[in-house]
């Protein structure tokens, strides 16, 4: 149920320049980019029943196919938006997987300051993972740490050091965390929440409020990025929408973020459609790109673009479009490979 839970006991008015949250206005936050419905993966900015026509930012996706080129990806897309002001970003993203399954997660538990990545499987947190929410976690802790050392600045070569705060997470088993950047300049520092809850929006409300223009991050947001029927109801005013809300859906709590200004800054969502794996990507400036791995599982080859975010039916129809068959039909010879 959609309980939010009382004031957090973290902060950010330790650091040097951090605004105090009970004597800063909102005029002193500073301007913040126009909030868009990329909740729903539609681009406020574009018509979906326009043309659609090649553009820089589309050609600017790739699937990564190694858990660097991935830290690369998103956060060069996170610079580049945080030069257009926008401070408030959302990202979600696949994660690394050990693909021993014997070792599954154990390599995440360690200690140390700088990732082996060779060898790693990039996986969306999915049911697949053995270990639950957890396991999800302690992938996505890495993950956000590399990310936060990527784009948090360095002063001659040093990346910013990047500490942990569990506090977020009040039950200690819901996988939620925040990590942030301690910067030489305060005025460089990042707040990461990983992998947030419904629940968790009081707290993403303080932080931003304390922030100022410093740069927010949601990483891999526990809520769907689509709605069910609960999350519709939600998003209506009054008691019926109040009461679908208190069940459980997410309208109100997206409503909250939308109001703070945050916004999808890169995705990457993955599942499979026609017996293969396909992937949904999307820039904070670009459409929705889907993609279909090889048989060769080396690749993945561009299927098609949407202004708004492809439903399951709709990447089934590109493939139908595309020639491309049912994979267990490609791999014994009664249909076209997918190369």
């Amino acid at each position: 149920s959609l309980l939010i839970h009382g004031a957090t006991a973290f902060s950010l008015s330790g650091r040097p320049g951090f605004q105090n949250v009970a004597t800063t206005s909102p005029a002193q936050l500073g301007p913040v980019s126009q909030s868009t419905r990329l909740f729903q993966g539609t681009d406020a900015a574009t018509d979906d029943n326009a043309t659609t026509t090649t553009s820089s930012p589309n050609n600017l996706i790739d699937v990564p196919l190694t858990f660097d080129d991935m830290i690369k990806g998103a956060s060069t897309a996170m610079e580049e938006a945080r030069s257009q002001g926008i401070n408030r970003q959302i990202i979600r993203i696949l994660l690394p997987r050990d693909p021993n399954s014997g070792n599954l997660g154990q390599y995440f538990e360690d200690e140390v300051e700088e990732m082996d990545t060779q060898g790693l499987l990039l996986a969306p947190p999915d049911e697949s993972w053995q270990g639950g929410i957890m396991q999800l976690y302690r992938a996505a802790s890495p993950t956000a740490r590399n990310i936060l050392r990527k784009i948090g600045g360095d002063v001659g070569g040093v990346p910013p050091k990047v500490v942990e705060d569990r506090s977020v997470d009040e039950s200690g088993v819901d996988g939620v965390g925040l990590w942030m950047t301690q910067s030489n300049n305060p005025a460089d520092d990042i707040s990461c929440f990983v992998q947030p809850l419904q629940e968790t929006v009081d707290a993403i409300e303080n932080i931003s409020k304390q922030a100022g223009e410093r740069l927010v991050v949601l990483m891999n947001p526990q809520w769907r990025n689509v709605d069910d029927a609960l999350d519709s109801a939600s998003r209506e005013e009054g008691i019926f929408g109040s009461l679908a809300s208190f069940l459980g859906g997410k309208g109100n709590s997206l409503k909250r973020l939308e109001d703070a200004q945050f916004q999808n800054v890169y995705s990457i969502e993955g599942y499979v459609c026609k017996g293969g794996n396909v992937r949904l990507m999307k820039r904070f400036d670009s459409d929705w790109i889907v993609f279909a791995e090889n048989d060769s599982e080396t690749d993945f080859i561009l299927i098609g673009d949407m202004k708004s975010r492809p439903s399951y039916q709709d990447v089934d129809q590109m493939l139908n479009e595309k020639g491309v068959s049912l994979k267990y039909a490609r791999d014994i010879g009664l249909a076209p490979k997918l190369e």
